[in-house]
């Protein structure tokens, strides 16, 4: 055949999209559905060839509950030959079950029992199974100091012996615990575009560049993270270490004597202040009063994870006193509803991208670009 005779075709998917959303992930889930039914509808408003304008990819999938608390897992679909994308927030306390009459908030560990279920309902019909699991099941039980179990390594194998391919997730405290499943699929995404981009809308005259902003590390844990920040962003870079008292273990960890910091003069500049999660956000707190104590003109925090272990009451009062300016925290976990009208907090909408991670995938595509997105970070801050 002839080079000029050859006809462009479009690139078919791996298997029929199908995204099964856990429970609490139904309202991301739905904005996940609402961009690719935009993305893949034709110039008449179908969706691949089929007739109905009403198509969506979410699948029809439970685990009811006996009286008991214990649950089984169901799927009201076919799943044979599908490419299956299940999202599990495993840290939505906001999600309850009855058991033995009571009202009983679902446990971390819950939700991965319910994801464990959800996959072995499937029969090993499904064609690819990929696990969204945006704050990673035992992240932080990544390494072993003394005789302790290692629970992240542990679940990572059960989920691939279950036959999930691969595995999605965003800031992972220490993205070497994919090491336990080499053979697999598993990938560290982050917000850091849609940070900034969330950053310059809210503050458009802000003036992004050494002698006005600077990026600081809460620890020395959070260091690579915040180098990619500084460098994308051309700034200057400054760092908090933490002083532990290791005589002593509160709620599971050593507690912290005091953060000293490492750095250029942050007088008169604004400053980013960059983790991974806020837990209880005594830590944060007490490194943007360090931060104001040195004259920084406004303190912005960057985080991926807002759990709030502990309420808003400190971060309300953090706020009056203009310890903290704004917290810049994602959709990707649960929120309480109360978090919307906090004048300190701006919502970080992550559906859009996770809708690109799932797209690009069942197409079987690079995810480089989605992976590093430098360039578009570069153009973004061109038009400040």
């Amino acid at each position: 055949m002839d080079i000029n005779d050859y006809v462009y075709k479009e690139p078919h998917p791996f298997g029929d999209l199908s995204i099964i959303a856990m429970k609490g992930c139904e309202e991301i889930a739905s904005k996940i559905d609402y961009y690719l039914k935009a993305w893949r509808q034709d110039n008449n408003g179908v969706i691949y060839s089929e007739d109905s304008q009403e198509k969506t990819f979410l699948l029809d999938a439970v685990c009811p509950r006996f009286g008991s608390g214990e649950a089984k897992g169901v799927i009201n679909e076919t799943v044979r030959g599908k490419d299956i994308y299940i999202i599990s927030d495993v840290f939505n306390y906001g999600v309850t079950f009855k058991m033995y009459g009571m009202e009983v908030p679902m446990s971390p560990d819950d939700h991965y029992q319910d994801l464990k279920r959800i996959i072995a309902a499937m029969n090993g019909k499904a064609k690819r199974i990929t696990v969204i699991m945006p704050m990673l099941y035992e992240g932080r039980q990544h390494k072993r100091a003394t005789r302790e179990s290692l629970d992240c390594a542990l679940a990572l194998q059960e989920l691939t012996s279950m036959g999930v391919e691969n595995i999605i997730s965003f800031d992972i405290h220490d993205p070497r615990v994919q090491n336990a499943i080499p053979l697999h699929g598993f990938e560290d995404f982050h917000p850091h575009y849609q940070m900034i981009k969330a950053f310059v809308r809210t503050f458009p005259d802000s003036k992004i560049d050494r002698n006005h902003m600077m990026i600081i590390s809460p620890d020395e844990g959070g260091m690579s993270r915040c180098i990619y920040y500084s460098s994308v962003m051309e700034l200057d870079l400054g760092m908090f270490y933490k002083r532990r008292d290791y005589s002593v273990i509160i709620n599971g960890k050593n507690p912290v004597v005091s953060h000293e910091f490492l750095g250029d003069n942050v007088e008169g500049k604004d400053v980013i202040v960059v983790d991974d999660m806020i837990a209880s956000g005594d830590s944060m707190i007490d490194v943007a009063k360090k931060l104001k104590e040195r004259k920084a003109r406004n303190v912005y925090v960057f985080s991926a994870f807002g759990l709030f272990t502990e309420g808003f009451a400190k971060f309300d009062k953090a706020y009056e006193e203009g310890t903290i300016s704004r917290i810049f925290t994602t959709n990707l976990i649960y929120r309480k509803p109360e978090l919307d009208n906090k004048p300190w907090c701006v919502e970080v909408d992550m559906s859009k991208y996770i809708a690109n991670i799932v797209d690009t995938l069942n197409y079987d595509r690079s995810l480089s670009e989605l992976l590093d997105p430098v360039q578009k970070i570069k153009k973004l801050l061109k038009k400040c």
